[in-house]
């Protein structure tokens, strides 16, 4: 299932970060057995300030009222105003952030960097997207409940396609079952259909 929460923090991270990544491998691979070099480690630092403190300041900068005419804008807030949309998953994403530098200090107080270091680092990767996707989930359950969409969130009845095909043609073709419960059975088939396609 899409989910543009975890999409940001792993495909577009890791396609923004591909270069740093293979400088830092070819580096490591090249080294092996050796005094590791600065190249790998200053990318990757260098990338995530630049990222951090120009990126931002340039979209803090981008935004005011002459280029905010869009018209699926936020009606909620100031024309020239942005807000950030899910509080949850930026303070997650924000904290994980200072506790990544913290935590590299941790790591290269002794100048050695061992393998559960390692390990312990990759895990906290995966901890800070299963967080971030639970409170984007959250945030959007809560949201529906507050429109009043809880309908929305209730399980779909799903069918397998090829039982839909054998079971919806054969009844166009005046061959299906007309017991009650292969009726029904189609029916939920037929508002199935009509609810996740869009379509009669």
């Amino acid at each position: 299932m899409w989910n543009p929460t975890v999409a940001n923090l792993t495909l577009m991270a890791l396609g923004s970060s591909a270069p740093e990544i293979l400088l830092s491998v070819i580096e490591t691979v090249m080294n092996l057995e050796k005094c590791p070099g600065e190249l790998g480690a200053s990318t990757i630092v260098g990338s995530a300030a630049f990222n951090l403190l120009v990126i931002s300041a340039v979209s803090i900068y981008a935004v005011s009222e002459k280029n905010d005419t869009n018209d699926d804008r936020d009606t909620d807030v100031p024309v020239g105003v942005k807000k950030i949309n899910d509080m949850g998953v930026f303070a997650i994403t924000a904290t994980s952030s200072v506790w990544a530098y913290l935590w590299l200090y941790i790591v290269l107080l002794d100048q050695v960097v061992e393998p559960w270091e390692a390990w312990l680092t990759l895990a906290f990767f995966f901890i800070l997207i299963l967080m971030a996707w639970r409170a984007d989930v959250y945030k959007s359950n809560k949201d529906a409940l507050l429109n009043g969409d809880e309908e929305d969130n209730l399980p779909v009845i799903e069918f397998h396609p090829l039982d839909i095909y054998r079971d919806l043609i054969k009844e166009k073709k005046g061959e299906a079952s007309m017991a009650p419960e292969d009726v029904e059975r189609r029916e939920k088939m037929k508002a199935f259909l009509k609810e996740t396609m869009k379509t009669d």
